[in-house]
């Protein structure tokens, strides 16, 4: 199969095309004929092997596999023996099993557990969109910041990948939403359901009036103190990304937070995210109630990763990028 493999840590321009072996599949593991993927800044982070952290999962010393994404959507090629959820040509989507087999492939294995049948009504480009960044909203939202109906949340970064998610979910759990956003994107994040949008270049939130129950920040492009300058006396900070630093000043980024948040008045979180099937079949309802639609904002075809993932790079995205495999398609962007 054709697929993008990298031999060491780097910039994007260590990622080649090759050939490689089709990967072989477990009694409880499925084979998927990948028909798009969906990337984030976290597999940014995996191709270069920094934060340093990343490493503890895709080598120490180099990338054990080599083949960039987890996110999929596509069609069953095979079944393990002891599959018993999905058949040979079910269109589905969800995670496949990164390191030991990448997304941005013709095929990768998952296991059955990590994939649901794909909505009707999202193309297969959307349904890659979804797995780690819808994800990552409903888990920042739901679970560490527990949401409640009628609170004030704010998203700052909500016209990214994990952003225009965001605004949806928290418009869905019944939140007055207030989106932070570049002017490119405002009307995009106010057609997302936000009640509010702040446009950064003329407005500084932590600067306002105006208290949160809950802030989501996806930027972490204040100081924490200002940042909690806009909670409510009781509020919820969730930071989500953890970058703006490297080294030792990116450990203590990452630390500080969690460390103080039992000794001040506001509770501070930083959740770690992973896909599970119970939150992609919440995420799965939201699409079909027309909640919760995927924001796409380029699509590369597969001989294109590294430009994809330079594009993500810049932080500049609008919603999702996508690799598909129709190697012919030339880029596309829109929503």
């Amino acid at each position: 199969m054709q697929a993008i493999v990298q031999e060491r840590y780097g910039g994007p321009e260590v990622l080649a095309s090759r050939e490689i072996e089709k990967p072989g599949i477990g009694d409880r593991e499925v084979l998927v004929r990948v028909h798009a993927a969906g990337l984030h800044i976290g597999d940014a982070f995996g191709v270069r092997g920094s934060p340093f952290p990343v490493r503890f999962t895709s080598g120490l010393r180099g990338p054990k596999f080599g083949v960039p994404g987890s996110d999929i959507a596509g069609t069953v090629e095979a079944i393990g023996s002891a599959v018993t959820r999905f058949a040979p040509g079910d269109e589905v989507f969800g995670c496949c099993k990164w390191p030991s087999s990448g997304a941005c492939a013709e095929y990768a294995r998952a296991d059955e557990d990590t994939l649901l049948v794909k909505p009707s009504g999202l193309s297969f480009e959307q349904a890659a969109a979804l797995p780690t960044s819808a994800s990552a909203a409903l888990h920042g939202l739901r679970d560490a910041g527990r949401l409640q109906a009628g609170q004030k949340v704010l998203i700052n970064g909500a016209s990214g990948g994990v952003g225009t998610y965001a605004v949806q979910i928290a418009r869905a759990l019944g939140a007055e939403v207030t989106g932070v956003c570049g002017p490119t994107n405002v009307e995009l994040v106010r057609s997302l359901g936000a009640n509010h949008v702040i446009d950064y270049t003329r407005e500084d939130f932590t600067r306002g009036t105006e208290r949160y129950d809950l802030i989501l920040d996806n930027m972490e492009n204040h100081s924490l103190a200002d940042t909690r300058r806009a909670l409510a006396p009781e509020g919820t900070l969730v930071l989500m990304s953890g970058t703006g630093a490297s080294g030792l000043g990116l450990l203590v980024r990452l630390i500080r937070p969690v460390v103080m948040s039992p000794f001040v008045k506001h509770s501070l979180r930083r959740p770690l995210s992973t896909p599970k099937r119970e939150d992609l079949e919440v995420l799965t309802s939201m699409v079909e109630e027309g909640a919760l639609r995927p924001v796409i904002d380029a699509t590369y075809p597969l001989s294109e990763t590294a430009a994809a993932l330079r594009y993500i790079e810049t932080g500049h995205a609008r919603g999702k990028v996508i690799i598909t495999m129709k190697q012919d398609d030339a880029q596309e962007r829109g929503s």
